[in-house]
């Protein structure tokens, strides 16, 4: 069905937005981290959650959300996310607590959840297949445009208008987004009207992704954490086999036990961003806190890993087109692997040029991964699984960055334990940094493994862009 081009234009402004807003608000975060502990006289372990909680939530509620919107409509859910997202963001830039906060980022996360859920799938359901590519490409772009201004802007806005600013703009955005969604966007996309949503599955997935990532956080302080953990592991077991003998299930498992493919890219896709989400966290905390820089020139430093992101995924997507993708991609995961094994030999004093120039290197492996890895997932799959497929790797890349992050919240958690963020605790934090850079160097090392086998993706399944 052919659309105007104005729906198209204004959809595709809407869902480029949104697409901005959610990873903007977490790379800018990362860098007012220290102000907020100051703020409200908080441990390095309580301000981790106020970058994992709303990753958790995100993570929990996508698949559920992404399957409703195919259901009873995809705008419906959208608007309400970004009504959701801009509301939360507005609380918790007037938080009067750190335990508010974190409460107020676990709803805006959910909000996150319905926006990720959707976006993608209304931008397939309003473009013809000849477009796609092109849209797609501006959508990812968008992701990147965030992740790259969120260190600068976040840190700039950080050190002269207070971290509260930070979530004021995304509550700014979110109204202009869900504004111009409701006046602008008419007519309503469900890829799966009429068909039953799995309830069952809803909860299994949720609850077990929930435990499972919480209780992996929390394992060094609590006793109860293993349990938790376990617990989550066993939902998760439960929700693959209720999956399986569902008839219209949340999640395809077909697609993975068919589909090596399909099942391969999401792995190193949840390897790569297990192994480099919480890079940027830890520098952050690291370039404040152990090498004494203010969150605009720390900003600035980690601006390189982003930049070269942004430039190199139209290039190393369009390569994987000609090339396959399992090469370019894998070649960008063992560049990953080089840079965050170097950052495992990081001292108190590097000279600045060295941090940026292995950032870069960072950027480059990433930049060369990530759209290699999204062309083999979407080029695997028919026409009618896209949904499926963008929600997965969505799930993916979720689940990977609160894993990475929990990963980091544990070592922090082990080696600095509850005090406060002050130079007092520079000779820990520092130990726990260069611990956590072998751990991810090692899990990238094997996620070269997983995109190598994943085979080649046949030229005749690849859809036309």
């Amino acid at each position: 069905m052919h659309q105007d081009a104005s729906l198209k234009n204004h959809a595709l402004i809407a869902i480029t937005l949104a697409s901005f807003l959610t990873p903007f608000t977490g790379s800018a975060i990362n860098l007012a981290i220290p102000s907020i502990g100051e703020e409200f006289n908080s441990s390095a372990i309580l301000l981790s959650w106020v970058v994992s909680s709303y990753l958790l939530s995100t993570a929990a509620f996508l698949l559920p959300f992404g399957r409703l919107a195919d259901i009873i409509g995809r705008k419906r859910v959208f608007t309400l996310g970004i009504i959701i997202f801009s509301l939360f963001s507005f609380l918790c830039g007037i938080a009067w607590s750190i335990h508010a906060l974190i409460a107020f980022r676990i709803v805006q996360g959910i909000g996150s959840s319905m926006i990720f859920g959707t976006g993608m799938a209304i931008l397939t359901s309003i473009f013809p297949p000849q477009e796609r590519g092109k849209v797609l490409g501006i959508n990812v772009a968008a992701v990147y445009t965030g992740l790259s201004l969120g260190p600068v802007l976040g840190g700039v806005m950080n050190q002269h208008l207070g971290w509260e600013s930070i979530f004021f703009l995304n509550a700014l955005l979110g109204a202009v987004t869900c504004v111009l969604t409701a006046l602008k966007l008419k007519g309503e996309w469900a890829g799966a009207k009429g068909e039953r949503f799995d309830t069952a599955g809803a909860a299994l997935c949720m609850v077990g992704l929930l435990a499972f990532i919480y209780g992996f956080s929390t394992i060094a302080t609590s006793v109860w954490s293993r349990y938790i953990l376990a617990f989550g592991m066993i939902m998760l077991v439960l929700f693959v086999k209720h999956e399986i003998k569902v008839e219209q299930p949340i999640l395809n498992m077909r697609l993975f036990s068919k589909n090596a493919v399909f099942a391969f890219s999401n792995l190193a896709a949840l390897i790569n961003y297990s192994a480099t989400f919480a890079v940027g966290f830890l520098l952050s905390l690291y370039l404040q806190v152990i090498m004494n820089f203010d969150s605009q020139t720390a900003g600035l430093i980690l601006l390189s890993q982003p930049v070269l992101m942004a430039l190199l995924s139209p290039f190393a997507g369009t390569l994987s087109d000609r090339v396959e993708p399992r090469i370019v991609a894998s070649v960008g995961m063992g560049l990953t692997t080089l840079g965050l094994f170097i950052f495992s030999f990081i001292s108190a004093a590097p000279p600045v040029w060295f941090i940026m120039a292995n950032l870069a290197l960072l950027g480059t492996g990433f930049g060369l991964f990530s759209s290699p890895n999204s062309n083999a997932i979407m080029g695997s799959v028919e026409k009618r699984f896209y949904g499926i497929a963008s929600s997965t790797l969505g799930t993916m890349r979720l689940v990977g960055q609160a894993i990475s992050v929990a990963i980091a919240t544990l070592l922090i958690d082990l080696y600095v334990g509850s005090a406060q963020l002050s130079p007092a605790i520079a000779g820990s934090l520092l130990k726990s940094v260069k611990v956590a850079f072998i751990v991810f160097a090692i899990a990238s090392f094997g996620g070269v493994f997983a995109s190598l086998a994943r085979g080649n993706v046949n030229a005749g399944t690849k859809q036309a862009s």
